[in-house]
């Protein structure tokens, strides 16, 4: 007979102490160190470990005692739910602060190197709309919050399509995403009505595990030269995928003449890279091209280029001036 497993406990009161790694805070419960997302430094709550481990804990919030006079209230209607966004309910400038030290700890502490003054990080001007890059994964299983089930009828179906981010630590559940700051908000509109067009005309969504399903990833660019591209992933099943592939094409290339690089590929890999695989253009050019100072970019679906180009601006100002 098999052992029940010991309940994990309860802990409560617990002061929220400072930001830790990977959009996590920690705090000390008696000698146990616990990693907690979605509450920032001076927040008291009750936590449910959820993971224990041999030299430290994970837990969730299961009640908010008393909110830190830090906090402030996400813009994003799904943070905390998406796989995105960490600190929207931490002021940038405590974001920053909190970075700084943890590079510091991370080289002194961890790495033992004796470190000179280091100077605050530069933060961005833009803590919105600021990328120039973002990619959604299609699923046929749309990922669903308690609160969303409890809402559903007893006879809905929850093989929904949809188009979104991935879930924190979960490779095939995606959320569906109604808008993102993260990027200039035509982003969302032709994402949107990619979404509204695949359901309405029946097209089917990706499934990862079962590797089936027509309509696979986006991914968009855009630029400061006022240029935008993207690229969609179908996954060829059945006959009639292809021309069902080319009226989604035909449909966002109609609706959005802003796009000047509307691409494609069928991608019938176990994952959603594409470097190794030759993209059609449907419509315009296969680049888009971006300028940084007296600099310019001619930028494909397969660069690695820096996400912020305004940030990278900014340091390029700042390195020759340090070199003047």
């Amino acid at each position: 007979m098999s052992r029940k497993k010991k309940p994990l406990p309860i802990l409560e009161n617990v002061e929220i102490e400072a930001v830790a790694a990977e959009g996590k805070c920690v705090a000390h419960v008696d000698d146990m160190v616990v990693f907690v997302p979605f509450v920032v430094p001076g927040d008291i709550v009750d936590l449910q470990v959820r993971k224990k481990h041999r030299s430290y804990s994970e837990a969730t919030v299961i009640k908010m005692v008393k909110e830190s006079s830090l906090r402030i209230t996400p813009k994003c209607s799904h943070f905390g739910i998406c796989g995105g966004c960490k600190w929207q309910n931490l002021p940038y400038e405590e974001q920053l602060k909190a970075k700084h030290q943890q590079v510091i700890d991370q080289l002194t502490r961890i790495g033992k190197i004796d470190l000179p003054e280091i100077s605050p990080i530069m933060g961005s001007a833009k803590t919105e709309e600021y990328r120039n890059k973002l990619e959604f994964g299609c699923s046929n299983k749309r990922w669903y919050t308690k609160e969303e089930l409890a809402e559903l009828p007893e006879d809905a179906g929850l093989n929904q399509g949809a188009i979104g981010f991935h879930i924190t630590g979960a490779f095939d559940k995606i959320y569906p995403i109604e808008k993102c700051f993260l990027m200039d908000d035509f982003c969302n509109k032709v994402r949107n009505a990619i979404r509204d067009f695949a359901l309405a005309t029946g097209m089917t969504f990706f499934d990862i595990r079962e590797q089936h399903g027509l309509l696979r990833d986006i991914m968009m660019r855009n630029s400061n030269t006022g240029e935008w591209m993207v690229l969609i992933q179908f996954h060829y099943d059945e006959e009639g995928d292809e021309m069902r592939a080319m009226a989604l094409m035909n449909h966002v290339a109609e609706q959005f003449p802003e796009i000047t690089a509307l691409l494609y590929v069928d991608n019938q890999k176990g994952n959603d890279t594409f470097n190794d695989l030759d993209l059609t253009v449907y419509k315009g050019n296969d680049h888009i091209f971006e300028l940084m100072e007296d600099l310019k970019f001619k930028v494909g679906p397969k660069s690695f280029y820096q996400t912020n180009t305004d940030q990278a601006t900014t340091y390029i100002v700042w390195h020759e001036h340090l070199l003047d």
